[in-house]
């Protein structure tokens, strides 16, 4: 995405968003296309996000098919990532269980394989074609509403009064702290290594991979771009995985280390295009509405990266909550959120330490059961349809 002017801040706003991410893009979406005015503000300068996010499920290519009937959005986002139809689990380089996307009940039965920037170019360029923009570089410093609204105060002094205010700002969020809403839960112990590495991967491009092992949990995913010679897996995939404590900045020799060591034999990774080492969170805010101040995507909810399931659940929170301003119904944003939250929370939780126990007799155990639990269609579409959230629509 290329860079912008700074566009200075209106004095007023229905709606102020705080946060340009994808789950700020897909509130902005729904606001324009419902003809509510607003504002979409953000810190950073364009293109400066650091991209984790790089898989898009079939609930939320649903969401911007609403958005869009003509099928266009979510077209040109296909154009641009891989669809996958397979989740695999291994136990290192053994595989256990496989979960088929192909017979879901949705007109996209995959996952998308397709970085974070991606997803918010398509955004960004559908918000744009609605005649709106982003004002940027906008840092908030102060939030403070009142029986009447919000007033916004920038790090520059420029003021913004609002009707509304939403929190779409990351983990760190400045709304969710002015509206004084707890964030319930806590961290998780190990570090996470995120990497993109174009690499050999012998069981190809055509499947996710979720590796278990006592030295931790490991995600190997195929992402657009690099070469793949066909019928091969050499191309360029998406790692992430826990580390009890991992490098700043892991380099080439650290990546190859790892997946000597988690699925040995698999991997010859060839280049490092990209990494670094983040730690993760599971909480959930105790409400998502304190008065006029809202929450959405990661200022309400994070978790463990297992399902690929955070940014799906942030985007599909901005267009249910643009929806619920819509139609004046503010109160139905949180009962119906929140609980998906608290369900995706416990479910990549559950994914996240069963695959990293250290218990022999637990892990032999979960070896055992896993390739049996998989052969019944039911739990196998079951999780399926959990991890492509269309239970949540």
């Amino acid at each position: 995405m290329t860079g912008t002017a700074a566009l200075p801040l209106p004095a007023r706003t229905e709606v102020a968003v705080v946060g340009a991410g994808p789950t700020g893009l897909a509130l902005a979406v729904t606001l324009a296309e419902a003809g509510i005015d607003f504002v979409l503000l953000d810190k950073q300068a364009e293109g400066a996000n650091t991209s984790r996010a790089a898989v898009v499920h079939a609930r939320t290519l649903e969401v911007l098919d609403e958005l869009d009937p003509s099928g266009a959005l979510s077209a040109a986002l296909v154009g641009r990532g891989i669809p996958v139809s397979r989740f695999r689990i291994r136990d290192g380089a053994r595989p256990l269980a496989a979960v088929d996307f192909d017979g879901l009940p949705t007109a996209h039965p995959y996952a998308l394989m397709v970085p974070q920037y991606e997803t918010e170019g398509v955004l960004l360029a559908r918000l744009r074609a609605l005649g709106r923009e982003v004002h940027r570089p906008h840092e908030v410093a102060s939030v403070l509403q009142d029986a009447d609204g919000v007033t916004l105060t920038t790090t520059t002094g420029e003021t913004l009064r609002a009707a509304y205010a939403v929190g779409a700002d990351g983990m760190h969020s400045a709304v969710r702290e002015a509206a004084g809403i707890a964030f319930e839960g806590s961290a998780y112990g190990e570090s996470f290594v995120l990497a993109d590495v174009v690499m050999d991967w012998a069981p190809g491009p055509h499947e996710v991979s979720l590796a278990f092992g006592a030295a931790g949990l490991t995600v190997i995913a195929p992402l657009p771009g690099g070469a793949r010679a066909a019928g091969h897996g050499e191309g360029r995939y998406r790692i992430v995985a826990t580390v009890a404590e991992a490098p700043a900045e892991p380099d080439l020799a650290f990546v190859r280390g790892l997946l000597d060591e988690r699925v040995p034999g698999q991997a010859a990774v060839r280049e490092l295009v990209w990494s670094s080492r983040f730690r993760i969170h599971h909480r959930v805010a105790a409400r998502y509405r304190a008065g006029r101040l809202l929450l959405a995507g990661d200022a309400a909810h994070v978790h463990s990266p297992a399902g690929g399931q955070g940014m799906n659940t942030g985007i599909q929170d901005g267009y249910a909550l643009g929806r619920a301003l819509a139609a004046g119904n503010l109160d139905a944003y949180e009962a119906r959120r929140r609980p998906v939250a608290l369900r995706v929370v416990a479910l990549t939780d559950r994914m996240t330490r069963v695959a990293t126990t250290r218990n022999p007799a637990l892990r032999a155990v979960r070896n055992a059961l896993l390739p049996v639990l998989a052969r019944i269609p039911a739990l196998r579409d079951r999780l399926a349809t959990e991890l492509a959230e269309l239970d949540y629509r």
